[in-house]
């Protein structure tokens, strides 16, 4: 007889759950079960009781003895479960009438309700030419709605320049603020850190040649020409962009949108129009900040490289600039030609460089 009982790292009086298996008859398993069978009390794993179904193949019949059961939840009837779709696998009569009643009715329901087709995920790898025309499906739809929307757009700016659109004046205001104002902390820290490493990187660099004096240059020209517009641009597209999704996407959950074209409010009007306003109002402000910021960055390490430099001696400087020249020159003879007496000029020396050049 396989007895299963629950384990426990304290002696106790008696197990939470007890079960008992035994052949009354040759060809009849029987399961007695006793205890509470619950999910916080633990259950005992299937494992060992379908194993002993295989191991006797005159096995014709299972029944159940469920007088000693005080209480039992779907930790019970996982475990029948389990047994019940091992027999039915090894052709094995099922004798349910030692269950209770509520136990013989949800098996008999869950028996009574097949699992729907299709309803577990699949993983099936689809062909090449399938996942580019599906690809190519998806872009054509998501064309088509660029374009409307941008048709959309369009319509609702040549009513605002007529006087026609209708939005109200504090939506614009406070957008205004949520794309100016509140970003003003992100951007700050952004395009400092921009500037101070391009300074930073730059003058290490240039400090090998004695050109740190360009280290204005690199900042300035970089966080004016490039460096502030593309990082503002990506903080307006992650943040911004992320709060104005969040916000249309909520009012849609809530119909609100549909509210607004029931009452014959045109949403792009209402909803659109100040969103991009305020965008092409606050971005040049932005950009014109985050270039701001970022040379104060560069304006910082330069002060601070400048500093190690004084303090490390002259002979650093008399090196940066001697090294500044040979490069000079090793570029020159280059562009007059790639070879020197049969060797590539940047093999010279710095000093035989500077000396023929």
């Amino acid at each position: 007889m396989l007895e299963i009982e629950h384990p426990s790292a304290v002696e106790q009086a008696s197990p939470h759950y007890d079960l008992k298996v035994g052949s009354p008859a040759g060809d009849t398993l029987l399961m007695s079960f006793s205890g509470s069978w619950r999910i916080h009390d633990g259950f005992p794993s299937s494992v060992d009781p379908r194993e002993r179904l295989g191991s006797e193949p005159q096995l014709r019949r299972l029944a159940f003895d469920t007088q000693a059961l005080t209480g039992w939840d779907s930790a019970l009837l996982t475990f029948l479960r389990d047994i019940v779709d091992e027999c039915a696998s090894r052709g094995i009569e099922v004798d349910r009438q030692g269950l209770p009643e509520g136990v013989r009715r949800l098996l008999d329901l869950a028996a009574a309700v097949p699992e729907r087709k299709g309803a577990r995920k699949e993983d099936v790898r689809e062909s090449y030419l399938t996942r580019v025309g599906k690809q190519a499906i998806t872009f054509s739809k998501s064309s088509s709605e660029t374009l409307a929307f941008l048709g959309e757009a369009t319509v609702a700016f040549g009513r605002l320049l007529v006087g026609k659109a209708r939005f109200r004046v504090s939506d614009l205001t406070l957008v205004m603020q949520e794309v100016g104002a509140q970003a003003l902390p992100i951007v700050s820290l952004i395009s400092f850190l921009v500037g101070l490493i391009l300074a930073f990187v730059g003058a290490v660099q240039l400090r090998q040649f004695g050109a740190q004096i360009f280290v204005a240059d690199l900042v300035g020209i970089g966080m004016a020409r490039n460096m502030g517009a593309m990082m503002t641009g990506v903080i307006l597209a992650g943040r911004t962009g992320a709060a104005f999704a969040a916000q249309l996407g909520t009012m849609t959950v809530n119909e609100e949108i549909d509210a607004l074209s029931t009452m014959g409010v045109s949403r792009m009007e209402f909803l659109v129009l100040p969103r991009m306003i305020a965008l092409m109002l606050m971005t040049p402000l932005l950009c014109v900040y985050a270039d701001l910021l970022g040379i104060l960055g560069g304006a910082f390490v330069g002060v601070t490289i400048s500093f190690e430099a004084i303090e490390g001696g002259g002979m650093e400087d008399v090196e940066a600039v001697g090294n500044l020249r040979a490069a000079t020159a090793i570029f020159r003879l280059a562009r007059e030609g790639w070879m020197t007496d049969g060797r590539p000029v940047f093999n010279l020396e710095p000093a035989e460089a500077i000396a023929r050049y």
